[in-house]
């Protein structure tokens, strides 16, 4: 089996520049890098292992299997694998309301 190609969207590439961001200015430039480091490196496993990651209780609610997600605590990353390719579509903080997050974000789509 060939490697899987790891995309990230706009919004994905957004978020996690702000968590970055949120991470640097309320405790240290060094715990933002390595959480951004963390969550890049679980990205990048999507390369091997595309399919590893679980279907979000907030999706399959309303029977959506569409999309995965993976975590480094507390932060969710969820993304959707079609053909080769894995599309990164959210980088959030699990506490925050996944339901209108997803709302807004997935299910507008």
């Amino acid at each position: 089996m060939s490697a899987f190609i790891v995309k990230m969207t706009s919004g994905a590439r957004h978020d996690l520049r702000g968590i970055h961001a949120y991470i640097a200015g309320n405790d240290s430039r060094e715990k933002a890098d390595y959480v951004a480091r963390s969550i890049l490196r679980v990205i990048e496993t999507f390369k091997e292992l595309p399919m590893r990651g679980v279907h979000p209780p907030e999706l399959l609610e309303i029977g959506n299997r569409n999309y995965r997600e993976v975590f480094f605590k507390p932060y969710r990353v969820l993304y959707t694998v079609r053909e080769n390719t894995a599309y990164v579509a959210l980088i959030a903080d699990g506490r925050r309301d996944m339901h209108s997050l997803l709302s807004s974000r997935i299910l507008e789509r």
